[in-house]
């Protein structure tokens, strides 16, 4: 069992020494795969911090540089090996179909502007007709969750080797967020509400496999997220029943319990109302020009920190940091004035302006969020730029010779990695209105 040198130990530091120890990179190129037990795992650190990587993010380096995985194979064994277990989420861009908007009855104890955690999520989905309309269907109930065994079945799953591995299940441990059954379908339903750019298959693949020796009705498999005030749903299928690899996304769909509607006329009020106050000049301010190029994940912590102050290991579990992302996401909050660090406890919390955002309506929250920008001379400018240039964004160029001219950083390299950032948050204002129309 783990001693207390052990727990403290990061996930990181327990699977160098494990690789080493085991030579486990060796064993998976020359047998293909590797078994480990949680036994083995726990000398090091819990199995269950060790092996649970719900994103490719969220993967220790030593596993993602070497191309290894890890799936559950029973309830205190693993099997490692260099497979294909994540499937990415798509995008939402401005080709989205229009959002079907969704009218949810009065309930005194759901706040719709403040929806923050996964069951609550679930509740909503359910309550306001969107998991039927989905569904195509008006029956739906909920009848089954939470934690179960798997029962036994084995799978073949594709490798980085383009070689595939046959798994074999014997009763590992499978948790469901949502299952339901109506009049000619079961349904199985993951649920997140923080955006991340893919998922781990197994969420879906082993509650698919458990339920198939279940049931006789078909059964669907829908993956929800929920985030910044939208619904996100998708479908899935396994176009072969043991080929774990097989997965389809068949349809997708998108809803909000609010009004969605931004239009151009909407941000360039904003414009016009903001006066720009803030420098990103380095010798004026020490607050770090901005490194993080997802809105939309800046957005899902700020949703998550409401009320909930957190330590960097808190916001790293909860978002599946790696690396400096930690620290690229928090003082991007802090650039926008949503964010502060309590240096005292070593956590960051929202602030005033912070907590205001996450009481807003959509539209309001994503016109703010839009007004924090512009008060910086660099999105003010370029904001001005895309409107005089019929929504054209500029190059990459144009940003790093901008960020010479506010002398907001030294390091050249370090300003083209910045400008991707300005690039990614100018697309995300510009994407509003296309989202709403």
């Amino acid at each position: 069992m783990a001693d207390e040198t052990s727990i403290k130990m990061t996930a990181e530091e327990a699977w160098n020494i494990l690789l080493n120890k085991y030579n486990i990179v060796q064993e998976v190129e020359q047998n293909g795969i590797f078994y480990i037990t949680s036994s083995q795992i726990n000398d090091y650190k819990e199995a269950r911090l060790m092996a649970k990587w719900d994103t490719s993010e969220s993967l220790p380096p030593s596993l993602k540089s070497n191309k290894l995985n890890i799936l559950p194979d029973s309830r205190s064994s693993y099997v490692i090996g260099d497979f294909i277990l994540y499937e990415e989420i798509p995008e939402l861009t401005e080709r989205v179909e229009q959002m079907t908007q969704v009218q949810l009855g009065e309930y005194e104890t759901i706040d719709v502007n403040n929806i923050t955690s996964e069951a609550n999520a679930i509740n909503v989905l359910v309550l306001s007709g969107i998991l039927d309309d989905f569904l195509e269907t008006s029956d739906t109930a909920a009848t089954f969750n939470g934690r179960m065994g798997t029962g036994c079945f084995n799978f073949e799953v594709n490798t980085h080797r383009n070689v595939k591995r046959k798994i074999n299940v014997n009763n590992a441990q499978c948790e469901i967020d949502g299952g339901f059954e109506n009049s000619t379908e079961v349904v199985i339903l993951e649920a997140k509400n923080v955006l991340h750019k893919d998922f781990h298959v197994r969420q879906l693949y082993y509650p698919y496999r458990l339920w198939r020796n279940k049931v006789s009705k078909p059964i669907r498999l829908v993956f929800s997220v929920y985030s910044n005030m939208i619904y996100r749903l998708f479908e899935y299928r396994f176009n072969k029943l043991e080929d774990y690899s097989s997965i389809e996304l068949i349809r997708t769909k998108n809803y909000s319990l609010q009004d969605m509607h931004i239009s151009l006329e909407d941000l360039m009020d904003i414009r016009r109302n903001t006066v720009v106050t803030k420098s990103d000049n380095i010798s004026e301010t020490v607050i770090p020009f901005i490194q993080a190029d997802s809105v939309n994940r800046l957005i899902s912590l700020l949703e998550n920190m409401e009320s909930n102050p957190m330590t960097a290991e808190q916001i790293i579990e909860l978002m599946d940091f790696v690396g400096r992302q930690y620290n690229y996401y928090v003082s991007a909050g802090i650039y926008l004035g949503i964010f502060e660090r309590e240096l005292e406890n070593k956590t960051t919390k929202l602030t005033e302006i912070g907590v205001s955002l996450c009481r807003m309506t959509y539209k309001e929250r994503q016109l703010k969020l839009v007004s924090l920008m512009v008060e910086h001379r660099i999105f003010a400018d370029f904001f001005d730029y895309v409107i005089d240039n019929n929504g054209e964004l500029p190059s990459k160029q144009q940003v790093c010779d901008k960020m010479r001219e506010l002398n907001v950083c030294k390091s050249e390299s370090t300003m083209e990695r910045r400008a991707c950032s300005v690039l990614s948050w100018l697309k995300w204002i510009f994407n509003l209105p296309h989202l709403a129309e």
